[in-house]
């Protein structure tokens, strides 16, 4: 029965460890605020329901809620169209220092062209580091303007956001969308190919514009992925401009190392050395339990 009882424990905690994290919190936290719902402007008053639910918006202790609109999007994306309608929508929890970004689509089926890798690497072009990131919309969309709604929160949180880098982070989000939908590349690989690039141009600091083209030439060699002249330009032209930003490279090296990290285990593309470990790490719990009841 003490065995029985010991491998019920396990079981539970094994649960327990695999089972994806409710973001809910029934705490306030006084220090990062509560989380931020950001709703596009467009949605009726029905589909904001539906938004709300899906977001589990009752679940928080507390929250502060607002909407984004054209006058934000050209805010932070200049060029940008006033009249765009805007439904995608996400919540934002700011999380300690370190904790990198944490995101999740919760109405897949309905954001049609962008990904959690997408978002992620977008954002961190952008300067938002440590959150968890839930996005969601009623209606199919692409799932641009929930970025912009993650730029009103951040702002809005006390932090200022540097428009030069949420534009270039739009124009990198447009040109991985374009890349998955009309160049036909996996969007994983996408999200996976600007990381690497990024990563290089972090690691080399590259002087000019040619050291930029050598090294996206370079890892579209390595991802065996074949662009039109046209797509290559362009992204050649937005890697020379995220090489320009007043970012802190080495910082955002070490933020995109553990985004290749997550995309490269997503792929399949893992260490088989981590599983060992993994495997280990239970064997010797499994070893601690049944000490427990022997």
């Amino acid at each position: 029965m003490k065995k029985g009882l010991a491998y019920v424990l396990i079981s539970m905690l094994i649960v327990g460890l695999f089972t994806p994290s409710a973001f809910a919190n029934d705490v306030i936290n006084e220090k990062l605020g509560v989380p931020i719902v950001v709703y596009g402007a467009n949605l009726s008053d029905s589909e904001k329901d539906r938004v709300r639910t899906d977001l589990k918006v009752a679940d928080e202790a507390e929250v502060e809620e607002l909407s984004v609109d054209g006058t934000d999007l050209i805010k932070y994306i200049p060029g940008g169209d006033r009249n765009a309608r805007m439904y995608s929508s996400a919540k934002i929890t700011r999380q300690e220092e370190g904790e990198g970004l944490v995101i999740s689509i919760v109405t897949p089926d309905n954001i049609t062209q962008v990904t959690t890798d997408m978002y992620a690497t977008a954002m961190l072009t952008a300067g938002i580091e440590d959150a968890i990131v839930e996005v969601a919309s009623p209606k199919k969309v692409t799932g641009h303007s929930a970025l912009v709604g993650i730029y009103k929160a951040y702002e809005v949180s006390g932090e200022v956001l540097d428009t030069e880098r949420t534009d270039t982070a739009n124009d990198e989000l447009n040109l991985a969308t374009k890349l998955s939908e009309k160049a036909g590349i996996d969007k994983d690989e996408v999200a996976n190919l600007l990381t690497e690039i990024k990563k290089q141009i972090a690691e080399q600091k590259p002087a000019t514009k040619e050291d930029v083209e050598k090294i996206v030439s370079d890892q579209l060699k390595k991802f065996n992925i074949q662009l039109s002249e046209a797509d290559r330009q362009l992204l050649i032209d937005l890697m020379d401009r995220i090489s320009k930003l007043d970012i802190d490279f080495s910082k955002l090296n070490e933020q995109l190392t553990d985004m290749a990290f997550k995309i490269k285990d997503k792929l399949g593309d893992i260490d088989p050395s981590f599983w060992e470990k993994v495997k280990e790490f239970f064997r010797n719990m499994v070893d601690s339990f049944k000490s427990l009841f022997n």
